[in-house]
């Protein structure tokens, strides 16, 4: 019973991966959004960009380590 419950709390930790994925498509649209309408100040926000995307992606990177150790630890 309790090896069943581990996997379904695996799987909804994964839930963070697709959150992840939605946060870095969510950060570099709205960077392209601000450097369309002010081109000439995009190339001083490339880095606000990358700590944006790195950020987000640590949340998929960190719900994937939980469902492992959901899967194989408990």
């Amino acid at each position: 019973m309790e090896g069943e419950l581990a996997h379904i709390g695996a799987g909804l930790a994964a839930i963070g991966s697709g959150a992840a994925a939605i946060g870095v498509g969510n950060v570099a649209g709205n960077f392209l959004a601000g450097a369309l309408r002010n081109p000439s100040a995009a190339a001083g926000q490339t880095a606000t960009l990358f700590i944006g995307i790195a950020f987000a992606e640590a949340l998929g990177i960190f719900a994937f380590l939980v469902s492992l150790l959901l899967m194989f630890a408990v």
